[in-house]
């Protein structure tokens, strides 16, 4: 069984770092975090990015590593960035779906006055912009674009919710728990 998990949640939540965690004891995974591509694209191609409007390069080339992983490698999917909207998420999830994955969904729903003092305390670089903005303001874009970004039940196969830092080991572990054919009990 190949798994395709998507983390959903908003900037500083710690999607990246349980991708990250997620790929070192998830045996044969790869993660596909579209923060890398951003700042890949920004560094090494700024004048073909659209000066405004979304980032169709970004999700082009997002979408091209995708299918590459789904149809020549055997690899296991950790799909790491915000995911907050449903409707592209169900969409890839039914794309995932159709090509034999097993879809996860991990929300990180980490309250609003936790994720404003990550952002104060980190030093991570605002490269992957492509215009002139603070976390704190992709921040509040991301609530006012998605008041309401938590997934539900029937999205995908599994849902598990990352609520505080802790609950991340756990969250781990049952994944790759399903990726061996455990159950979420670990029989």
């Amino acid at each position: 069984m190949r798994l395709a998990i998507m983390t959903v949640g908003k900037t500083h939540s710690g999607k990246t770092t349980f991708a990250n965690q997620l790929s070192e004891a998830l045996a044969d995974s790869v993660v596909i975090d579209q923060d890398l591509q951003a700042e890949f694209l920004n560094r090494h191609y700024p004048p073909l990015l659209p000066a405004q409007g979304p980032n169709t390069l970004k999700y082009a080339l997002t979408q091209t590593l995708v299918e590459h992983a789904v149809r020549q490698t055997g690899l296991h999917l950790i799909i790491s960035n915000s995911n907050l909207g449903r409707e592209a998420r169900l969409e890839w999830l039914d794309y995932y779906r159709k090509h034999g994955f097993t879809t996860v969904l991990v929300f990180f729903n980490i309250p609003e006055d936790h994720l404003r003092i990550r952002i104060r305390e980190s030093g991570r670089s605002t490269k992957i912009f492509r215009v002139s903005l603070t976390f704190d303001e992709l921040l509040d874009r991301q609530k006012a674009a998605f008041p309401v970004a938590a997934p539900s039940e029937d999205e995908a196969e599994h849902l598990f919710t990352v609520r505080l830092p802790d609950d991340a080991e756990s969250v781990i572990r049952r994944i790759t728990g399903l990726a061996g054919g455990e159950t979420e009990d670990g029989r």
